[in-house]
This record gives C-alpha cells, structure tokens and sequence, in this order.
C-alpha cells in the first residue's frame, strides 16, 4: 500500500466528495488506523467526524462487513469507544459464522459477469471455482500471508471482522506496517474535517469559552465566573490603553478585551496581554507576551520560528485559528 497516495486521495475526497464519500473513505481511513493498533488515532478521527457532521454512528459502518469489523475490535478491546455507541449492537456468534462462511466461499472469475441463469456446468468448464487467495489468508490466520496479497487498497474491514484475529489486531500486530504513519494520517484527516465542516464559535464569551474547554479549563467553570481569566475590561482601560498606545484598536479586538482582559498562555499559544500590559513599538502594537503575536494596521500577524509568519485577517480569525488547532489535537 502506498500511504502517501492514499492520504491524498482520501484527504481530497473529504473535502470534495458528497457526503456519502466523505462517510465511506472516514470509515476506511478509521479502520485502516485501528488494524495498524493505532486505536487512539481512529477513534479521534471517528469522534471528529461524529462532531463535525453530526450524522449518525452507523454512517461509518453501512456495509454490513465494517458494522462486523467494528463489533469484533470493540469486544477485542473489551468495550465500545465513545463514538461508537450510536452502533447498532450484532449478535457476534452469528456475524462470526457468517464471516466463516464469507472467507471460505469459493470464487469464480465469472462472478457477477454472466447473468444466473447460464448453466452451471458451463461456469465450471470456463471458469472453475476456487478458494479467493486474500480471504484463505485470513481464515488461516496467516496475517503475514493477508498483507502480501491485499493489494494498493486493502480489505480492513473483512481483516477486522475476523473474530480469531481481532485480538492481534487491538494488540498491536500491524500486519501492513503503518503504525508510525498513523498519527499524521489521522492528523490530516481530521484538519480535512475541520476545513470542510468549520464549526460556527458564536459570540466572543462562546469563543473564549470553547477554546478553555479545548484547553481543558471547563466551560462550565468559565460561564460561571469562576474560570482563570481575567474579569472584562472596562471602555475607560479600553480608551485609555489606546490613548497611551497612539492607535485605535480594531472592533473586535476591543470585543475580546470586553469579555476578558487578556488570556493565559497555553502550551501552543502566548499570552495575551491585557489593556495595561499593550505597548506599541515603531506603530506596531504587542499582543503577547512572548512578542510572537502583533497588531499592524487591523492585521494580526503571528510570527512562529519554526512555520514562520502568519497574516491574520483580524484578531478574531486568530483565535478561532488557534481553536481550531485545539480541537483537531484533540
């Protein structure tokens, strides 16, 4: 399997696709991740999208051999993930007879090409049936033997809906060697998501509070005044902070500094001083401290030593930059 032209193209199709391919390559993708061992990262992407488009669980699973690869994972791992709840629960002793008979069934190169009614003697004579290589691998156990064959695409679904094999799988085993991949293939995704399903942060207190939660502060705590922020600001400290600085502050900076009066540093993001601690230094005004986000001409740019230089359109996308980053950590 070629990891990096999978991830383009699954990236591409989270973006552009209709709403079914989105569904279809993010339950792949999550399966892909959970077969690797990386169950974590799998969840992660499954929760972002369960968020992100609020459609239900099952959407994930619509073909019956991933609703049976996701039942055989959750009993291997000993219970259902947090996004998984929404699916519908199987009987596991008769989905894995089922799957038995899947894996053992023989194959023919006619199938599906000739219409049913053609005899069956002639199907034989033309092509005879025969054990599918890929699916005699897995009823074997030989996980090994399933990677050499699976191909530019690989079956996860019929590799986890293997009930003898799923244990291996929640383990660790990794038969198609992309452990180390999966956090940045997750990792896109879920920026996919993001970028596809942007999430409307409301008001400035909605906004503030969203990025404390993300922070793991509490929203809760935060919308009842008991959070670690500092109180608003006042339009007298507002007024008097431009007076001083030389320089009107843009509408919705003054909006921030009305809901709190800076922001503590997080450990991806300065902190952002308040109306006493604001100077300004040759007509540019310093947000933070360290000076790494600065106010110039009602652009915010954000300088980063290791990615560089942003350009903010305003103050606000900013912050909802930094919650976005937030959740898709998250």
């Amino acid at each position: 399997m070629d990891a990096g032209e999978y991830l383009e193209t699954a990236v591409r199709d989270v973006l552009t696709a209709a709403e079914p391919g989105v569904d279809d390559q993010v339950g792949y993708a999550a399966l892909l991740l959970a077969v690797t061992g990386a169950l974590d990262e799998a969840d992660r992407l499954a929760g972002q999208w369960l968020a992100r488009t609020e459609r239900p669980a099952d959407a994930l699973a619509a073909a019956p051999v991933r609703a049976r690869a996701w039942a055989m994972l959750s009993e291997a791992r000993g219970g259902r993930p947090e996004w998984a709840e929404g699916l519908v629960p199987l009987d596991l002793d008769a989905e894995e007879r089922a799957h038995t008979a899947f894996l053992t069934k023989p194959v023919s190169d006619l199938d599906g090409v000739l219409p049913p009614g053609l005899a069956a003697e002639v199907v034989k004579q033309v092509a005879p049936s025969r054990p599918d290589r890929v699916r005699a691998a897995l009823a074997e156990g030989d996980l090994a033997r399933w990677a050499s064959l699976a191909g530019p695409r690989p079956d996860v679904a019929t590799l986890a809906a293997t009930r003898a094999l799923a244990p291996a799988l929640v383990a660790g085993a990794d038969p198609l060697g992309l452990r180390d991949w999966a956090p940045s293939c997750a990792g896109a995704l879920v920026a996919a998501l993001h970028e596809r399903y942007p999430r409307d942060l409301g008001s400035w207190p909605e906004l503030i509070a969203e990025i404390m939660r993300l922070r793991g502060s509490g929203e809760t705590t935060l919308l009842r005044g008991r959070s670690p922020l500092p109180p608003p600001a006042s339009e007298a400290a507002i007024r008097s902070a431009e007076l001083r600085l030389g320089v009107g502050l843009p509408q919705d900076f003054r909006e921030f500094l009305r809901t709190c009066d800076g922001l503590p540093a997080d450990v991806v993001f300065p902190r952002l001083l308040g109306t006493a601690e604001l100077r300004a230094e040759n007509g540019v005004v310093i947000l933070a401290e360290p000076a790494v986000l600065l106010l110039s001409a009602s652009h915010v740019v954000e300088v980063d030593p290791v990615l560089g230089t942003t350009v903010h359109p305003s103050f606000r996308a900013a912050l909802v930059q930094h919650a976005t980053l937030l959740a898709q950590a998250g």
